[in-house]
């Protein structure tokens, strides 16, 4: 390896760190600006986090789904970050389309998982009027997906977001992975 080899490695390992940062410090803003909003400030004007009297079993069915609901957001806008290289944000999206870890199975974990809080948070507060908020946002983000974010990824990834879209379903999880489709790639899902 020349000193010329060394050098143009070590700036574009360099690139490559400053790609990352700069995809998680907009990651964790998009974070705590989106879902933050959606799961937190939300659904807390709604209730004041006040409780109801509810069944235990409901409030622990509640907890798993708010756990497993803010797991697997975090773990998502971790793909976006690591493989991606870019953001949920759609004015700083991903230069690679994200199609491994929960992507495998379906195109929209992180709505899923917002929905999923939600969700858990109307069993541990014991408040249906949150699935009634859930709902609404279902409907909101189904549009947005429909009308905004599938149009986007069609025309920035192309056929590999068509083949992604016809092997991955949007909204029910598929288990086990669907047998025809390769997972190399990671962006926006």
């Amino acid at each position: 390896m020349t000193g010329q080899d060394t050098t143009a490695t070590a700036r574009d390992q360099a690139s490559g760190r400053a790609s990352r940062l700069r995809a998680a410090a907009g990651t964790a803003a998009f974070l705590v600006l989106a879902p933050g909003a959606v799961v937190g400030v939300l659904p807390w004007l709604i209730t004041g986090w006040r409780a109801a009297h509810w069944s235990p079993a409901a409030a622990a069915a509640g907890v798993l789904l708010i756990a497993a609901g803010c797991g697997s957001l975090l773990y998502a806008f971790g793909q976006f970050v690591l493989e991606g290289l870019g953001t949920p944000a759609p004015s700083a999206p991903t230069e690679q389309l994200v199609v491994r870890g929960l992507y495998r199975y379906v195109r929209n974990p992180m709505y899923l998982a917002v929905l999923a809080a939600v969700a858990g948070q109307a069993l541990l507060l014991g408040r249906p009027v949150l699935f009634g908020y859930g709902a609404a946002v279902a409907v909101a983000v189904g549009c947005f997906v429909h009308w905004y974010e599938e149009p986007g990824l069609t025309r920035r990834y192309g056929d590999e977001y068509l083949g992604y879209r016809q092997q991955v379903r949007g909204w029910i999880p598929a288990w086990p992975w669907p047998c025809g489709h390769r997972a190399g790639r990671a962006g926006r899902g």
